[in-house]
C-alpha cells in the first residue's frame, strides 16, 4: 500500500515549486525555516526510535518474559476417537433375516475417526501433563505436540470428571528432556491482577492472550454435567482449543487451568484454581482416580414451614444439618445437628443441593471453612475432608438404597442378601439373590466400586440402578431413602 502524506503527492510538486518562486523575498526565509524544522523533527524521531530500541524495558514486558519461560511447556493435545457406523441393513424393522444377512455381506460396518483438539501443560520432569477431563474423555488415542516440534504418544494416568481434570503421561523413547512448569498457588489471588493464558485455540499453537482476574469463587452451570463451583473468572480471551491450557500470573506462576467460556459472551472465561488441581493431581498419581471423601453429615432445604418452626430471622438461609455421623470429621469439628450452613469456603449457600455439589469436588485432606447459624448466633468452624471409610459403605448403601449387599468374589459383583421391608427397593420387586451391577453409571465389578457409587448418591433423591436376575438385566429408577 502506498503511503501518501499531505502535500507530498508528486503530480502537485511542480505547482508548489512555481508558487514558491513567485513569493516575496521576505517570505523565503519561512521556507528555509520549514526545512530546518522538518530536519529537526526527523532527527528527533530518529533519536526517539533509537532510544526505544535501546531500552529493553519498553518492549520486554512481564508478559514477554513469562511467555518465553512457560511457553515451551504448553502442549497441543490431539485426541482420536473411533466410532462405528452400523450396516444400514442391520436392525431394520420388518426385515427378512435372510435378506438382511445377504446384503450385510456386502456392507460391513464402517468406522471413522473423530479428532478433537485441546491444550495442556507439562508440570514435572517425568513428563506428566495436566489438562481438562473433557479434552480426553472417550479418547482412543492421545498425541502430544510440544512447542519445539517434537510429538509423542500419551497415556492416561487418571481423570476426575467432578473437577474436570486429567493427568496424562508422555511416552518417551529413550532419554528425553522436557520443559515443565511447576504448579504455583491460587490462595492469594487478587481481583484485578494481570493474568496470561496460553493455549491452542482452533489449533493455533501457543497463542497468548492477556487480561485480569475478574472474580474468584464463581459457580457455573454447564450443559450436560453438574455445576462447577469455586472457579476463577478472567477476561483473558479463551476459545475452543484453549481448554486445559495454563492460566499464569504476571510472575509466570501456574495459577489455574483454563476450562470453559461463557456462551454468547466475550471476555468471560473460567479456570480451575491450581490449588484444586494440585489435590487432584496427588490422587490421580497415587491411585489413578480421586477417592471418595466425606464429612459425615447430611443436609436438607429449609422450606417455609421449617423456617417458621426454627423462627429464623429474615435473610438467613442455607442448608440444615439433619444427620450427623458420630466420630465423623464434621462431628470432630464441632458441627451439630440443627446447625444451618450459610457459607462454605467463603461461598454463600442457598440450598442443600448447592452444598452437596460443593462437597462433590472435595479431596482427601482438604481443609474446609464453614459458617454456621444456630439459635440466633453465627460461628465459624474448620473441618478437614477424609477418605470415606470402606467399612461404612455397606451401612450407607443399606440406609439409602434399602439393600443389604455382599460382594461375591466368584461372580465379581455385589449380591443382594436382603431388602428392607417397606422400602422403595421392595416395592420395585428387588429381592435376595439379585445382583446389583451398577449405580448412577458406576459399574460394580470390584469391591471398591461400591464406594464410588455410594459417594455419588450425595444430594440425590433417586438413583439409576442396573439389576440382574438370572439371565435378565433390568434398568430401574430407585427412590432413595433419607434415613
Amino acid at each position: 500500500m502506498r503511503m501518501i502524506r499531505a502535500g507530498q503527492d508528486r503530480k502537485f510538486a511542480p505547482t508548489i515549486l512555481r508558487v514558491r518562486q513567485h513569493l516575496p523575498w521576505r517570505s523565503r526565509p519561512t521556507l528555509a525555516f520549514d526545512g530546518i524544522a522538518s530536519l529537526l523533527l526527523i532527527s528527533a524521531i530518529g533519536l526517539a526510535s533509537n532510544a526505544f530500541a535501546a531500552d529493553p524495558f519498553l518492549r520486554r514486558t512481564a508478559t514477554v518474559d513469562v511467555v518465553e519461560r512457560v511457553g515451551p511447556s504448553v502442549v497441543n493435545i490431539t485426541t482420536e476417537r473411533i466410532t462405528e457406523t452400523p450396516s444400514p441393513f442391520r436392525s431394520r424393522p420388518k426385515r427378512d433375516p435372510s435378506f438382511e444377512d445377504f446384503f450385510s455381506n456386502f456392507f460391513e460396518p464402517r468406522t471413522r475417526t473423530v479428532q478433537s483438539l485441546g491444550s495442556g501443560v507439562i508440570f514435572d520432569r517425568e513428563g506428566h501433563v495436566l489438562t481438562n477431563e473433557h479434552v480426553i474423555a472417550r479418547a482412543d488415542r492421545v498425541r502430544i505436540a510440544i512447542a519445539d516440534g517434537r510429538e509423542f504418544e500419551a497415556k492416561l494416568v487418571g481423570a476426575d470428571p467432578t473437577n474436570d481434570l486429567a493427568v496424562l503421561q508422555i511416552v518417551m523413547q529413550g532419554e528425553e528432556t522436557l520443559p515443565f512448569t511447576e504448579p504455583g498457588s491460587s490462595d492469594d489471588l487478587m481481583v484485578g491482577e494481570p493474568v496470561i493464558a496460553i493455549g491452542n485455540p482452533f489449533g493455533l499453537s501457543n497463542s497468548v492472550t492477556t487480561g485480569v482476574i475478574s472474580a474468584t469463587g464463581r459457580s457455573v452451570n454447564t450443559q450436560g454435567s453438574p455445576p462447577f463451583h469455586g472457579l476463577l473468572q478472567t477476561d483473558a480471551l479463551i476459545n475452543p482449543g484453549n481448554s486445559g491450557g495454563p492460566l499464569l500470573n504476571a510472575e509466570g506462576q501456574l495459577i489455574g487451568i483454563n476450562a470453559a467460556i461463557y456462551g454468547g459472551a466475550q471476555g468471560i472465561g473460567f479456570a480451575i484454581p491450581i490449588d484444586v488441581a494440585k489435590r487432584v493431581i496427588r490422587e490421580l498419581l497415587l491411585y489413578g482416580e480421586v477417592h471418595p471423601v466425606w464429612l459425615g453429615l447430611e443436609f436438607q432445604d429449609i422450606d417455609p414451614a421449617l423456617r417458621q418452626v426454627l423462627d429464623l430471622p429474615k435473610g438467613i438461609g442455607g442448608a440444615l444439618v439433619n444427620r450427623l455421623q458420630p466420630g465423623s470429621p464434621a462431628s470432630r469439628a464441632g458441627i451439630q445437628r440443627g446447625d444451618i450452613v450459610t457459607e462454605f469456603d467463603g461461598r454463600s449457600v442457598k440450598t442443600a443441593q448447592q452444598l452437596f455439589e460443593m462437597l462433590d469436588s472435595m479431596t482427601a485432606g482438604q481443609a474446609l471453612r464453614l459458617e454456621l447459624f444456630h439459635d440466633g448466633e453465627f460461628r465459624r468452624v474448620n473441618a478437614r475432608a477424609e477418605e470415606l471409610p470402606q467399612s461404612m459403605v455397606r451401612g450407607i448403601a443399606s440406609r439409602r438404597l434399602g439393600l443389604e449387599l455382599e460382594f461375591s468374589r466368584t461372580d465379581r459383583a455385589w449380591r443382594i442378601i436382603d431388602v428392607d421391608p417397606g422400602s422403595a427397593a421392595e416395592s420395585l420387586g428387588l429381592r435376595a439373590d439379585d445382583y446389583l451391577l451398577g449405580v448412577n453409571g458406576v459399574s460394580l465389578t470390584a469391591r471398591k466400586d461400591l464406594r464410588r457409587a455410594i459417594a455419588r448418591l450425595r444430594g440425590r433423591v433417586r438413583a439409576l440402578v442396573v439389576v440382574q436376575r438370572g439371565p435378565g438385566r433390568y434398568h430401574l429408577t430407585l427412590p432413595l431413602q433419607r434415613n
